[in-house]
């Protein structure tokens, strides 16, 4: 006999996504919808007990950087270990499409240089099946994966299409080159761009040093991608608008942002953080805001939820010794030679002896002091570490040098044999406390972000902050006020696919999208980073796990249960904005 419901979800507490209180209620689904909530009798063709346990809807994180691995890849991890069901790409300008064939090496290493995302692994895994973005968009519909996908044109990708050699030396666009760069976007848009994306930062650098291409694009620039956009669905205007800036000058970036979204008329994200630099400058952003919602503009924030640093590790890309000449001498030996080799006393007092060759050490620089660096634990890694536990006031209580400390746990912290990591959080930290990441998410144009899934395989290891966001925000933390639970789901699940038009999911209602997660929310544990070869190419990246995520269901199937994944492969490319259900329309 049929069962009435393909999956029904029993006696969980439900966080809905609205914000509202949570509440105790059946999820049914059918076919890939939510079908019916509250008492349900009907019988599910699989059913989950969830007495006990927390049911949200899946979450959605609107800035990773899979726009290599989708085309090689299904499982879109490590996001999907962490209830992630929707993922974005190509944000920050870069991405590999459109691309002319003898351009490939050079968006490699923009990619490479800005997101650390090793050339071989590109090389490698990338199939090139594609010049045009919409063919780009083509291929990956075509695949098959673990979560949704929407992706963004990259304006890096673009502006080097359209303008070639000049694009990469940041000349000013011409009239024709905005023209032509107007059309495409257009034309992404209408293909199912979610929107496009761009960079203004100093940070980002392709492998060979030079800044990214879209630096200092003029206003007449963005603002021509974004008329095109804008002239999509026949005038309608399609897709959002994503900046990442340094905002050295805060007003003026700001007024010329404000500009292009109030005469393109489309939603604009930017990602704002705490700077050490002008670590108040964010309560300047959140004013402007609210000035700018005040008047009808749609602009929102990305927040990192915690700390934005760097791990240090004998495995990863960089560790305080990689400056000494010492440790050149043994940097290119496989892992275990080197790992031996400082453990030897003689070598080991030379190491410690030697001097960098580089002012931006850690230890010297001053925002890379000793003070700012903390050792990462084995188990439930602390992203809010207080001055106590860095390496300077560990070796200060020990009376020795803290590179001592330093060598020490790289080779015998966390998970042991020369695994372990060192954190030095750049921003968001600059008082040593998450307080100003706590006020920045009261704001109602703000939205937790900056994830970065997929990127930064040596370095940083930040696809992990949905369960940061659940673990330390609403249960764990202990140096300042906590958050509700039913606002940081509603935080990322609702808000942040409205950010990006995905209007048909970040809500448990029937009519929505059957992307749910089942959390055993007392025993919900992010454990720490480690690292894994399984790029192509034998590629290494970080990776880190959470366990506590019961089931986790993808337009109604389950794709992973208890951190396990099944062998469902749902998720589909998303092609541009989606309605909201059609009863549910007008709520």
């Amino acid at each position: 006999m049929e069962k009435a419901y393909d999956l029904v979800i029993r006696g969980g507490t439900v966080v809905d996504g609205t914000g509202g209180a949570p509440y105790q209620a059946d999820v049914a689904v059918k076919d890939g919808q939510i079908a019916a909530m509250g008492k349900i009798s009907g019988a599910g063709a699989e059913e989950i007990d969830a007495r006990g346990q927390v049911v949200t809807p899946g979450f959605v994180d609107i800035h990773t950087h899979y726009d290599g691995q989708a085309t090689w890849d299904g499982r879109m991890q490590p996001s999907s270990w962490h209830g992630v069901t929707t993922v974005v790409m190509g944000n920050c300008g870069v991405g590999f499409a459109p691309c002319k064939p003898a351009d490939h090496d050079r968006l490699i290493q923009l990619m490479e240089g800005v997101e650390d995302i090793p050339f071989p692994v590109l090389a490698e895994g990338l199939p090139w099946n594609w010049e045009s973005y919409t063919d780009y968009l083509d291929a990956l519909a075509a695949r098959r994966f673990d979560v949704d996908i929407g992706s963004q044109l990259p304006h890096a990708a673009l502006r080097v299409f359209v303008m070639g050699e000049r694009g990469v030396n940041r000349e000013p666009a011409n009239e024709a080159d905005i023209n032509a760069m107007s059309a495409i976007a257009k034309r992404a848009m209408d293909a199912g761009a979610i929107g496009f994306g761009t960079s203004r930062t100093l940070n980002h650098r392709s492998s060979d040093g030079s800044p990214i291409a879209t630096l200092t694009a003029g206003e007449d620039e963005l603002l021509g991608i974004a008329m095109g956009m804008a002239a999509a669905g026949n005038g309608a205007g399609k897709g959002v608008l994503q900046v990442v800036s340094d905002f050295n000058d805060p007003e003026a970036e700001f007024d010329m942002l404000q500009r292009i979204v109030a005469r393109s008329g489309r939603p604009l994200s930017y990602s704002l953080l705490q700077s050490p630099r002008d670590p108040e400058q964010w309560r300047y952003m959140l004013e402007r805001m609210s000035a700018a919602k005040a008047v009808g503009l749609q602009m929102r924030a990305q927040v990192a939820t915690r700390p934005v640093g760097v791990l240090f590790g004998l495995e990863l890309t960089a560790n305080p010794f990689s400056t000494y000449p010492t440790y050149r001498e043994i940097k290119d030996l496989p892992f275990a030679e080197r790992v031996a080799r400082l453990r030897d006393p003689g070598y080991r007092a030379r190491l410690l002896a030697d001097e960098p060759d580089s002012s931006r050490a850690p230890g010297l620089s001053p925002a890379r002091a000793w003070e700012r660096i903390y050792p990462l634990g084995p188990d439930s890694p602390d992203y809010e570490p207080t001055t106590e536990t860095s390496i300077a006031a560990v070796a200060a209580g020990r009376g020795i040098d803290p590179r001592e400390i330093a060598l020490d746990h790289m080779l015998d912290g966390g998970a042991g044999n020369g695994r372990g990591m060192l954190y030095l959080p750049l921003l968001n930290y600059a008082q040593n406390t998450l307080d100003p990441a706590y006020q920045m998410l009261q704001h109602d144009c703000v939205v937790p972000g900056l994830s970065d899934g997929g990127a930064h395989v040596g370095m940083i290891c930040d696809g992990s902050f949905p369960t940061t966001n659940i673990v330390h925000w609403t249960r764990d933390r202990t140096r300042g006020p906590k958050l509700p639970l039913e606002k940081m789901v509603k935080a990322q699940c609702r808000d942040t696919a409205e950010t990006v038009g995905l209007f048909d999911r970040g809500l448990l209602a029937p009519g929505y999208r059957a992307d749910i997660n089942v959390i055993d929310y007392d025993r919900l544990t992010l454990k720490a980073p480690e690292v894994a070869y399984d790029l192509p190419s034998g590629g290494r990246r970080l990776i880190q796990r959470a366990s506590g995520y019961t089931a986790t269901v993808v337009a109604g199937q389950v794709t992973y249960r208890d951190g396990t994944p099944t062998d469902a492969l749902p998720g589909r490319l998303l092609r541009g904005a989606q309605a909201a259900p059609t009863a549910m329309a007008a709520e």
